[in-house]
């Protein structure tokens, strides 16, 4: 027996040392290299960069078709309402002024519904109705333009010039907003399809911000014998402010870039005038209109510049609405659903 223990004893000791003594493989190393972690994590951070240099690329060949525009106009391009390609005068103060007014007042019109919508979803309406809901506001934001344009021009403009303009020109019509003709096609009808388009974006992320409100805010409101409506006043609207600004901010993003809906209903007229019953024009929509028939090297050059401002304008609009978004959502990790 001792025999047999002796022996087992040297036999292990010999594996030992030949297990110490065997060189040790390189295959964990190469493996933990090039793995399929680290690839999947160049891949993802070059095609986030790559985004960036799409966006920086187009950026500096719009900078650069512009500059013929730029060195003959200067400031005055921003500050002159002429427009002319025969004489080679270029001016997009009515753009700008058409771009400002309808998108402006068509978030003006579209937030209180928006977020009156959005509190109906998350605080109001019960769980299975807001999860119905929901999902067909966001369903309006996937409607191409064109259709929106479509119904504009030959539903909307018509009730609009037989109906509701002849009412605000005999009623209102002392007050220069409202002054003029019936034209149908208008500021105002613009203003109104922008209405439209901008409420489900506005909706959406409305309630996205309420959803991220603290449950435990809400029932220390409740718990304090706030009612339903005290509970929306003093606990959820002042918590998602920013965020709500926010996702007004990004729909006023949206307002300005929209091209086909405000081309078709907007009557297509560059003039500055106070009447939101006049035909107007927008930067996305003068662009739309002319950059296929353009004249000269200038006048396209003009209208690359019209791109390139409202290109700068669209991302400033979007990146302050994102970071008042986030201001809200990283205070929270979530809320009721």
């Amino acid at each position: 027996m001792e025999l047999e223990m002796r022996t087992s004893c040297c036999t292990n000791e010999t594996e030992t040392d030949r297990a110490a003594a065997a060189p040790k493989s390189p295959q964990p190393a190469i493996a933990k290299k090039l793995g399929g972690d680290s690839i999947f994590r160049y891949l993802t951070t070059f095609f986030a960069f790559s985004i960036l240099a799409i966006l920086a690329l187009m950026l500096y060949e719009m900078a650069g078709e512009s500059l013929p525009a730029i060195r003959e106009f200067g400031w005055k391009f921003v500050s002159s309402k002429d427009w002319d390609a025969v004489q080679g005068s270029f001016g997009a103060l009515p753009y700008l002024y058409g771009s400002v007014v309808s998108s402006v007042l068509a978030l003006l019109l579209a937030t209180p519904l928006s977020i009156g919508a959005a509190l109906f979803i998350t605080e109001i309406a019960p769980g299975r109705l807001g999860s119905v809901v929901a999902p067909l506001v966001e369903l309006l934001a996937a409607i191409p333009s064109v259709i929106y344009g479509l119904w504009g021009v030959l539903v909307m403009a018509p009730w609009l010039q037989s109906t509701v303009q002849p009412f605000l020109i005999e009623h209102f019509g002392f007050i220069p907003l409202f002054e003029g003709a019936p034209y149908g096609v208008s500021m105002l009808a613009a203003i109104f399809i922008l209405m439209i388009m901008v409420v489900p974006i506005i909706t959406s992320i409305t309630r996205e911000v309420l959803l991220a409100v603290p449950q435990s805010q809400k029932e220390a409101a409740i718990a304090l014998g706030a009612t339903r409506w005290e509970t929306i006043k003093i606990a959820i609207l002042p918590y998602g402010k920013s965020g709500i600004l926010g996702a007004a901010i990004l729909g006023l993003g949206r307002a300005i870039g929209e091209t086909m809906a405000v081309t078709m209903v907007i009557g297509n007229a560059p003039n500055i005038s106070l009447s939101l019953l006049s035909p107007a024009y927008t930067m996305p929509s003068v662009i739309a209109n002319e950059f296929a028939e353009t004249t000269s090297k200038l006048h396209a050059s003009a209208l690359m510049e019209i791109g390139l401002i409202l290109m700068v304008v669209t991302l400033i609009v979007n990146a302050m609405a994102r970071l008042l978004i986030w201001s809200v959502s990283g205070r929270a990790k979530g809320g009721a659903a």
